[in-house]
């Protein structure tokens, strides 16, 4: 698995290509595929727990203010 980065460079590079040909399916495909690539190597092992940790952090912020919870003093 040492060209892994050649492999992604090579896939930012076709998304580029379709992205500036106007093929956003092929942009698209090329780009899941860096994804995927750049999540299979060391350093982005950790990428989908990040985001886990970010959304829930987003979700536990957002809850009281959608479910009104958070105004009830404010105005005191």
């Amino acid at each position: 698995m040492g060209s892994v980065g050649v492999l992604i460079l090579g896939a930012v590079l076709g998304a580029f290509i379709c992205a500036k040909a106007r093929v956003a399916m092929g942009a698209v495909a090329f780009s899941l595929i860096a994804l995927v690539l750049f999540i299979a190597t060391p350093v982005g092992a950790g990428l989908p727990e990040a985001i886990s940790t970010f959304i829930s952090a987003f979700d536990r912020a957002a809850t009281p203010a959608l479910n009104g919870a958070g105004t009830a003093g404010a105005g005191s």
